[in-house]
């Protein structure tokens, strides 16, 4: 297997968490401390535990727990981009993107979670 960059997961995740960046640029500055930050944390977190899961291949328990932190992340990421539209921060079809993106990236995740004895690293017997 590859590097962590070689994961589609890794991918995509990485993609929405560069889009989000980018996009909440434009975000009202008294959201700079609020929906600004933990937007930006919890896209950026996604990728962070899939590096850490990455690295805990040897051991499923704490693959499949790691995977399952980075699911949790985009699903808060999902949970601000609905206060982002809400607050007419982003337009609907921006939200639509980024929300379908995230779901790419939820169903993979879950993948991996559910087969994650294709991606653990083989013990020598």
């Amino acid at each position: 297997m590859g590097t962590i960059k070689d994961l589609i997961a890794y991918q995509k995740a990485f993609k929405v968490a560069m889009e989000v960046f980018h996009l909440s640029k434009g975000f009202p500055k008294e959201e700079t401390y609020s929906l600004t930050d933990q937007i930006r944390r919890s896209s950026r977190a996604v990728n962070a535990n899939l590096a850490e899961a990455y690295k805990k291949r040897r051991y499923p328990n704490h693959f499949i727990s790691k995977l399952s932190d980075a699911d949790m992340e985009n699903s808060e990421t999902q949970t601000w981009l609905d206060f982002a539209k809400e607050c007419k921060y982003i337009n609907q079809e921006t939200y639509d993107n980024l929300f379908s993106q995230t779901e790419e990236v939820a169903k993979l995740l879950n993948y991996m979670m559910n087969n994650h004895e294709k991606f653990l690293i083989k013990r020598n017997s």
